[in-house]
């Protein structure tokens, strides 16, 4: 543990870090001013919850901000991009879970040092609504568990009506999608349904592969999801929130630890990011949200190694989410596609932790 002197002597530091990496000035628009040139082709892979985001991201730091720089993600679910970075198939990785102990151990036995993990960025998974005229429906844990056991079948199940008195409810018989890949979309939702109802966490518990209901359907991938619930009368799924702002999709309002129905806005996910508490080593899950949060909310870690980089990997990598951690603009096309930016006191903790890549 470091005493209050050391501590402060790192935050400083860390929010110093963007520059003393590269050289660069960053006006509060995101323009360079002046900047270092870098190089390197980076990959990564794994959620797809972040994205829209990160495709933004890396578009524009490629051609705006380091243009001798390529970094690729590829989108192919938190499960597998968590085995391919294990497998040091790619640079990094990202999932909305953090590594577990066991895999962590792998890390170490398969690099020969630590993986880092920090998180990047805050979402809101959203139950999504085939139906217009649904949006703003109001459901708790218990009901989206039902839907999923399949105890309630029917947008005028009792327990729905109950929930909505004011809403003319159809008679229409729920299609409830999940995502049929290893997913940290997955994680997020489910966890929450293990935290919150009894029945879902001794039948499913929470986890990135769950063994879904038989009268469910699946989908590949967020976008698969948000596909299948447009595609589907009476669909219903969970996604992040940007790919239902994306395929214009209803949304319901779920309600929180406070009993308040809570619509997945920005500044409610913001809310909920705030009430997590995060330790030191960023392995932290976000439950039991009340007050204005939208209590179905997680995180997306970015995974890297300690060791095992060239310098100009290294180089990118750590400047790269210096920049999309620091930068005015990054923050921008986060919230514009309904994303919580971090907090300025986690991000110089964080900033803090993306220098150990390739630090051994």
């Amino acid at each position: 543990m470091l005493n209050q002197s050391a501590r402060a002597a790192a935050t400083g530091a860390a929010a110093l870090l963007p520059l003393l990496l590269t050289g660069c000035l960053v006006e509060g628009s995101g323009s360079a001013v002046s900047r270092g040139t870098l190089s390197g082709d980076i990959l990564g892979s794994g959620a797809t919850f972040p994205d829209p985001l990160f495709q933004q991201w890396m578009s524009y730091y490629n051609t705006s901000i380091e243009t001798g720089t390529s970094i690729d993600y590829q989108a192919i679910g938190s499960g597998e991009g968590i085995e391919q970075f294990l497998a040091q198939e790619v640079d990094f990785g990202s999932s909305e879970r953090y590594l577990q102990a066991s895999e962590l151990l792998v890390a170490r036995e398969v690099r020969g040092c630590e993986a880092v993990q920090f998180p990047v960025v805050f979402g809101a998974v959203v139950i999504a609504l085939n139906d217009p005229a649904l949006d703003g429906l109001i459901l708790d844990s218990e009901v989206i568990a039902g839907i999923y056991d399949r105890r309630v079948t029917r947008y005028d199940d009792p327990a729905i009506a109950e929930l909505n008195p004011d809403l003319d409810l159809p008679g229409r018989e729920i299609v409830p999608v999940h995502r049929s890949d290893g997913s940290g979309t997955t994680y997020v939702f489910t966890s929450y349904l293990a935290n919150e109802v009894g029945f879902w966490a001794e039948e499913y518990a929470g986890g990135t592969d769950i063994d879904w209901h038989d009268d469910t359907v699946g989908g590949d991938g967020n976008d698969g999801v948000a596909q299948a619930v447009g595609a589907s009368p009476g669909g219903l799924g969970y996604v992040n929130q940007s790919y239902a702002l994306r395929n214009g999709l209803a949304t319901a309002r779920v309600v929180n630890e406070d009993g308040t129905p809570i619509e997945p806005t920005l500044a409610a996910t913001t809310a909920a990011s705030e009430e997590a508490e995060i330790p030191d080593d960023f392995q932290f899950s976000i439950d039991d949200i009340g007050g204005d949060g939208y209590p179905i909310t997680g995180a997306n870690w970015v995974l890297a190694y300690e060791c095992g980089y060239n310098n100009d990997t290294a180089d990118v990598l750590r400047d790269f989410w210096a920049w999309a951690l620091t930068d005015a603009e990054a923050d921008r096309f986060a919230s514009d596609l309904g994303y919580a930016p971090m907090g300025r006191g986690l991000k110089e903790r964080v900033l803090t932790e993306i220098q150990r890549i390739n630090s051994s």
